[in-house]
């Protein structure tokens, strides 16, 4: 999915365009058969219509004249309603067939003022025509006579169309992206920095951060069924089966709909996680947006930990040797998953060495770009 920003708002790619240049000249073409005979005005809105009126009046056929109008309606993203004239038309056209091209009607409420307009200067007849129409949007009784295009009621941008003046160059049209979900997984091995980063990332891209340790021990302290389940497994000295785990994250994930994304922390540990993580996700129309490690060398994050374990009072921080087989662990368990979201193109290394900001940079970094 193509993606751009534009000012604070993100917009995906919508309509092509091959797709828009299929529209125009199939309104070109009905209109040339209506109204050969009556050597017409095309009268178009600005500022929006000029892509639009400059394709069309290469794609129709026959003699006719042009001119434009300026209205204005719209600020920011939504429809003021208020209607003004801005630039008027210069030339006389009682008892002329007029045409007006419009780039999109949503709401209609240009219509009105534009049947004031042309009543007023006794026209032949006048006819309205659009490229893009929101039937949803639409309040009017008028009839619109040429449609290029029928869409939802969606902000759009692209093709003459703007927002706040940016993005009338694009030769095709984007939908604005109202929620551009950030979903990634944080590796590191012990000692990396992962839960100091996580903490960083959630506050700074208002993530939820779900830490697979933490899900269990809260499901086990609370006594949940999900909880229940999981400590009859561990008790009998057995792994906790792959869909208990998931079902654990799944809830974590309901639980927090209305989250810009999530940040998971200790899951996926294999490819089949990762593969059942993946196929929960797209049940919910989300995706992994990337996989970053936080890299360091064994040596230095050796040093941290015993450091660590002076104050954490963890047995396993201050055991030089089941510090190496944990990390022994994590490269065995890790390489499968590093090829598994190499192959989608969704893994990030990241130099986990420096301070904690000149880390959160680097992540950001990597964060912004996706």
């Amino acid at each position: 999915m193509q993606v751009i920003k534009l000012h604070d708002k993100y917009f995906k790619k919508f309509i092509s365009e091959a797709q828009i240049q299929e529209a125009v000249a199939r309104m070109a073409t009905e209109m040339a058969v209506d109204l050969k005979e009556e050597q017409p005005i095309f009268i178009g809105i600005l500022n929006g219509v000029f892509m639009f009126f400059a394709d069309f009046m290469k794609k129709y056929p026959y003699p006719c004249e042009m001119s434009f109008i300026k209205l204005a309606s719209y600020h920011g993203t939504s429809s003021s309603g208020n209607i003004k004239e801005l630039i008027g038309l210069s030339q006389d056209i009682e008892g002329r067939t007029v045409v007006v091209l419009e780039d999109i009607i949503d709401t209609g409420n240009t219509l009105d003022e534009l049947h004031k307009i042309f009543t007023a200067k006794k026209v032949k007849q006048f006819k309205i025509g659009t490229l893009f129409f929101k039937p949803e949007a639409y309040t009017k009784q008028y009839n619109i006579d040429y449609i290029g295009m029928e869409i939802p009621n969606e902000f759009i941008v692209g093709y003459g169309l703007d927002y706040d003046e940016l993005g009338r160059n694009l030769p095709e049209v984007y939908q604005l992206h109202t929620h551009n979900m950030i979903n990634l997984i944080l590796f590191g091995k012990p000692g990396a920095g992962k839960g100091t980063q996580a903490n960083f990332l959630k506050e700074k891209y208002n993530l939820v951060h779900i830490s697979t340790g933490d899900v269990f021990r809260y499901n086990i302290k609370n006594g949940t069924d999900l909880g229940v389940l999981a400590k009859s497994y561990i008790d009998k000295g057995d792994l906790v089966p792959d869909e208990v785990t998931i079902n654990m994250l799944q809830a974590e994930v309901e639980k927090n709909t209305e989250a810009n994304g999530f940040i998971f922390d200790g899951f996926p540990r294999t490819t089949a996680q990762a593969e059942a993580l993946d196929s929960y996700l797209a049940s919910k129309n989300m995706i992994i947006s990337g996989t970053i490690a936080l890299e360091a060398d064994d040596e230095i994050l050796i040093k941290r930990l015993l450091e660590r374990g002076k104050v954490s009072g963890r047995a396993d921080d201050q055991d030089e040797s089941k510090i190496r087989n944990r990390f022994d662990e994590y490269n065995q368990k890790t390489a499968p998953l590093i090829n598994y979201y190499e192959n989608q193109n969704k893994f990030y290394s990241v130099n986990g060495i420096g301070t904690i900001e000149e880390i959160t940079g680097r992540l950001s970094a990597v964060i912004d770009e996706l």
